[in-house]
């Protein structure tokens, strides 16, 4: 069992940023695929990012490329979405979520309990 704790939400105005950051519970952290997911208001969860077991690929939907960075620390356990430039499309309930299957997949097999992020003047 892996339990995910994200912190570093809020409320922030447009143009500004914000650093999520994801707190691991497994010994084998190093062994999983990690995800930022966002759910908004009357819209499906999307995927924001990920970031392979080591670091070496990462993804990012094109909603968010190049203002947003997925970031992993495998000693702490940590994993961290940094996102610049925010918009108020950008809010929603953000969640951190593991996977050990495939880098392509849509499965992620632990989820954390989400943070608020709110980009509004």
């Amino acid at each position: 069992q892996v339990q995910l704790v994200e912190s570093g939400g809020g409320l922030v105005q447009p143009g500004g940023s914000l650093r999520l950051s994801c707190a691991a519970s497994t010994r084998t952290f190093d062994s999983y695929i990690m995800g930022w997911f966002r759910q908004a208001p009357g819209k499906a969860r999307e995927l924001v990012a990920r970031i392979s077991s080591r670091a070496a690929a990462r993804y990012y939907a094109d909603s968010v490329k190049g203002r947003f960075t997925i970031s992993r620390d495998n000693v702490n356990k940590m994993v961290y979405l940094q996102m610049n430039s925010l918009k108020p499309e950008d809010t929603a309930v953000y969640y951190c979520a593991a996977s050990q299957r495939a880098w392509g997949s849509a499965e992620y097999d632990y989820w954390g309990q989400g943070t608020q992020v709110t980009v509004s003047s």
